[in-house]
């Protein structure tokens, strides 16, 4: 839930305060976008073997 009013009027992104806000996350509207975590991502299967006769 939003609580912060510029994050409600023009988005965190655009607040001028965005580099310093320590809150951004908990009371506004900023999601991490470049996240590295292996758990976010589906596993990939892996190739399927192909058996020869």
């Amino acid at each position: 839930m939003t609580l912060c009013p510029i994050a409600i009027a023009v988005g965190c992104k655009k607040c001028p305060a965005f580099s310093i806000c320590p809150v951004k996350g908990v009371i506004g509207d900023y999601k991490k976008d470049d996240v590295d975590d292996p758990a976010a991502k589906p596993a990939s299967k892996p190739p399927a073997a192909t058996k020869s006769k």
